[in-house]
């Protein structure tokens, strides 16, 4: 599908969702923030918002689940209009099954990693999954410096992805800037979620269009990487 951007919404002003969605009519997805104060150190929004965000935005909507127990949550999700649904490794219990049900209902189903976890473990899931997640900063907050460590394991997930022949998405999610975007292209992301990057740009779907060509320019995807 190419390079694809997602604005999170955990940057924009929680008291307009929908102009915010509005102001970046060109993102390709909306990325949803759901953070239970237990897994992480915040509490952001639920099931309720997320329902009623999905009837009001156009773009298809992305759920970052960073909570305690995403095998009893996920699905609930997916029913309340996620297009995508994302566990972390290091809260699910049961994955392979997390995933299954996501998929069951309709979803892609991703797994998120933070940025001290490694892909290799689970290589011999990766093919119940749409898309992995790799943590760039320290889940939790917006606003964070981009992780330089992380580089590596990205390349090591997409080098495991064309190993096994798989169609996986590689979603980047912490620091994303014009600054750090190319350097997770090259090495072998293609989904990226921007927050503040994008809603303190002065026109942030400006910022979407130049942020999707700068990760296009540094992509090796269509030159048989993947």
């Amino acid at each position: 599908m190419g390079i694809q951007i997602a604005p999170s919404i955990l940057n924009a002003d929680f008291a307009n969702l929908a102009a915010e969605a509005a102001a970046v009519s060109n993102a390709d997805w909306l990325h949803v923030d759901v953070m239970d104060n237990h897994f992480v150190p915040n509490l952001t929004l639920g099931l309720p918002v997320v329902e009623s965000l999905a009837k009001a935005v156009a773009q298809p909507i992305d759920c970052h689940l960073m909570i305690e127990d995403p095998d009893r949550w996920a699905p609930g999700y997916v029913e309340a209009g996620a297009a995508s649904v994302t566990f972390h490794a290091e809260a699910c219990r049961a994955p392979i099954r997390t995933a299954r049900e996501i998929r069951a209902k309709g979803a892609r189903a991703a797994m998120a990693l933070k940025p001290a976890s490694p892909i290799e473990p689970y290589e011999d899931i990766l093919a119940e999954l749409d898309m992995i997640l790799i943590m760039t900063v320290e889940p939790g907050f917006g606003g964070q410096k981009f992780l330089d460590v992380c580089l590596p394991k990205i390349r090591r997930t997409r080098e495991l992805i064309s190993k096994h022949g798989l169609d996986i998405w590689i979603q980047i999610d912490g620091g994303v800037s014009t600054e750090t975007i190319e350097r997770c292209a090259d090495a072998g992301a293609d989904v990226f979620v921007a927050g503040s990057a994008v809603y303190k740009a002065d026109d942030p779907n400006l910022m979407v269009d130049q942020l999707r060509t700068l990760a296009a320019g540094a992509s090796k995807l269509d030159e048989g990487v993947r």
